[in-house]
C-alpha cells in the first residue's frame, strides 16, 4: 500500500465519511485514507482522556481536558474531511458503507459521554452521602463533650446539613437530612433528656437559632421543638438555684418570664418564690436567724429585679418582694439577739441599729435599744455580755456619775438594768497628765469648789458594768468600771480624761 496514493477526484461523500469516522475518537477515518500518524494521535488523545476520566469520581473530568479533547476531535474531523475529499479509501467503492459506519460509530463518544455522566452522578451521590456520614460522626463525637467545647462541631455539622439541603436538594443525601436533623436535635439537647436542666439551657438556646439557617421545610415540627424544653429547663434550673443561697435563679427566671411569658412554666415562678419567702421567714425563728435574714434580703433584691418587665406578674412579684423585705427587716431583731448571745457584740450592735432604722415602730424596738447599749458595753467589758439586757429600769441604790472632763461624756451601763445618758463637759476642767494620775493622794472630781456636771440614777443591787467615752471622739479609748452594788451604800462614779485621750474614773 503506497503511503501517498495519487489524488482522486473530489468526493464530498467520502470526505463526510472520513470526518464522521474521526469523530468517534478512534481515528478510523485516517485508517481508511492511510494516515497512520494522525490516527495514532487520535488514539493517544482518547487514551489520555480515559486515563484522566476513569475511574469516574465526584470531581469529574477537568474542564481543560474535556475542552482539549473536543478540540482534538473537531480538528480530526475537519482535517480528515479535507484529506478524504481527494484521497481514495483503502476499500474502493465502499463510501456508503464507510458513511454508515461513521454514523454508527458516533454512538461511541455519545454513549461514552452518557455512561460517564451517569457514573459521575453516582460518584457525586456517594460523595454527598460520605459528607453526610462525616457530619453525623462529628455530631456523635461531640455528644461526649461539654456543649461549649462541642459547639464548633455542631455548627460545622449543621453547615453540612444546610449545604446538602439547599445546594443539593435533589440528592439522596439531602433526602436524609430531615431524619438526621431529628437525631441532631436530640443529641445536642441530651442534657435535657438526662434531667440536667441547668446544663440543658445553653444547648436549647442554641437549637432555637437553627431555623435561622435552614429552610423551614427541612425542620417541620423541629422549628419549635426546643421551646417547651427550654422553658422547662429555665424553670427547673431556677427552682434548683432557689434552694441555695445564691442568686443564679434570678437570670433563669428572668429569661423564662421574658421569653415565654404565657407558658405554664412561667406561671409557676411566683408560687415558687412565695414558698421560698415563707420558708425563710419561718427560719427567722429558728437556730440560725441571721442566715434567714440574709436569705430574705437576697430574695427581696432578686424578686425586685424580676418584677421589672415581667408583664402580668409584675404586681404579684412586687408585693412578694416587699413582703420578703419586711420579713427580713423584722428578722434583724432575732439575728441581733443571736449574735449577742454568741458573743459577737460588734455585729449585734450593728444589726440591731439597722433593725431600729428599718423598723422604727416595731414592738421589739425598746428592748433592741437596750441590747445595743449592752453590746457596746460588752465590747469593752466582755463579762457584761453574759446577760441579755432587758427593758427593766429603776432600783433602790443611788449612783451619782460626775464629769471631770473637758468633753461631753456618754455614759453606758448594763447589768440588772441597762441605759445611757450624756453629761455635758466640765467647764474649766482639763485632761490629766499620766504623772498626775499616779501622784499620791490624787483623786478625780476632788475639787470641792467646782460644780461638776453630774447625774444620779437608781439601780438595783448586783453587778453593773459602766463604760463612758467622749461623745464626739470615736477614737478615744473608753473608760470602764465594774460596780458590785449593795443596799446601804451611796456610790459615786467620776469620769475624767487623760492627755493620752484615755478616759477613766
Amino acid at each position: 500500500m503506497p503511503s501517498s496514493p495519487p489524488p482522486a477526484p473530489p468526493d464530498a461523500l467520502r470526505a463526510t465519511a472520513v470526518a464522521l469516522l474521526n469523530l468517534s475518537g478512534l481515528g478510523l477515518g485516517y485508517l481508511l485514507v492511510r494516515r497512520r500518524l494522525p490516527m495514532a494521535a487520535c488514539l493517544a488523545a482518547t487514551v489520555v482522556l480515559l486515563l484522566v476520566a476513569l475511574p469516574a469520581d465526584a470531581d469529574g473530568v477537568p474542564a481543560a481536558a474535556s475542552a482539549g479533547y473536543a478540540v482534538v476531535l473537531l480538528l480530526a474531523a475537519v482535517h480528515g474531511g479535507r484529506v478524504g475529499l481527494r484521497t481514495r479509501l483503502i476499500l474502493p467503492g465502499r463510501r456508503s458503507l464507510a458513511l454508515l459506519l461513521g454514523v454508527a460509530l458516533l454512538a461511541v463518544p455519545v454513549g461514552g459521554a452518557l455512561w460517564y455522566d451517569s457514573a459521575h452522578q453516582e460518584a457525586v451521590q456517594r460523595a454527598l452521602l460520605d459528607r453526610l456520614d462525616h457530619a453525623d460522626e462529628r455530631v456523635a463525637a461531640a455528644a461526649h463533650e461539654g456543649f461549649a467545647a462541642a459547639r464548633p462541631d455542631y455548627q460545622d455539622a449543621l453547615a453540612v446539613y444546610r449545604d446538602l439541603a439547599v445546594h443539593h436538594s435533589g440528592s439522596r443525601a439531602a433526602a436524609q437530612v430531615p431524619d438526621r436533623l431529628r437525631t441532631y436535635y436530640t443529641t445536642v439537647a441530651a442534657a435535657y433528656g438526662h434531667h440536667d436542666y441547668c446544663t440543658a439551657v445553653a444547648p436549647l438556646e442554641y437549637l432555637r437559632t437553627v431555623p435561622d439557617s435552614l429552610p423551614k421545610d427541612q425542620l417541620g415540627a423541629l422549628a419549635h421543638w426546643p421551646d417547651d424544653r427550654l422553658a422547662t429547663s429555665l424553670y427547673e434550673c431556677g427552682a434548683q438555684g432557689l434552694t441555695g443561697d445564691g442568686t443564679d435563679w434570678v437570670p433563669r427566671f428572668g429569661e423564662l418570664l421574658r421569653t415565654f411569658p404565657d407558658a405554664g412554666q412561667s406561671a409557676k415562678v411566683t408560687p415558687a418564690l412565695d414558698a421560698a419567702v415563707k420558708k425563710a421567714a419561718t427560719a427567722v425563728s429558728g437556730d440560725d436567724p441571721c442566715t434567714a435574714v440574709e436569705r430574705l434580703h437576697t430574695l427581696n433584691s432578686g424578686i425586685t429585679q424580676l418584677s421589672d418587665g415581667s408583664g402580668t406578674q409584675a404586681g404579684a412579684l412586687g408585693e412578694l418582694a416587699s413582703r420578703a423585705g419586711r420579713s427580713g427587716d423584722a428578722g434583724e431583731y432575732q439575728c441581733g439577739v443571736r449574735q449577742y448571745k454568741d458573743g459577737d457584740y460588734a455585729k449585734a450592735q450593728g444589726t440591731l441599729q439597722q433593725f431600729l432604722t428599718d423598723n422604727p415602730h416595731d414592738g421589739n424596738g425598746a428592748r433592741a435599744r437596750k441590747i445595743v447599749i449592752g453590746a457596746e458595753v460588752a465590747q469593752t467589758l466582755p463579762a457584761a455580755g453574759k446577760r441579755l439586757p432587758t427593758t427593766a429600769s429603776g432600783g433602790g441604790i443611788s449612783v451619782t456619775v460626775k464629769n471631770d472632763s473637758p468633753d461631753d461624756i456618754t455614759v453606758l451601763y448594763t447589768g440588772p438594768v441597762t441605759g445611757s445618758f450624756t453629761l455635758k463637759a466640765c467647764g474649766g476642767c482639763k485632761a490629766y497628765s499620766f504623772a498626775a494620775t499616779i501622784t499620791p493622794g490624787w483623786q478625780p472630781c476632788g475639787d470641792s469648789a467646782r460644780n461638776y456636771p453630774q447625774r444620779t440614777i437608781s439601780l438595783p443591787p448586783g453587778t453593773t458594768y459602766f463604760v463612758h467615752q467622749p461623745k464626739n471622739d470615736t477614737t478615744a479609748t473608753p473608760g470602764s468600771d465594774t460596780a458590785k452594788l449593795r443596799y446601804g451604800y451611796v456610790y459615786t462614779e467620776c469620769a475624767y480624761t487623760t492627755q493620752s485621750l484615755t478616759s477613766g474614773y
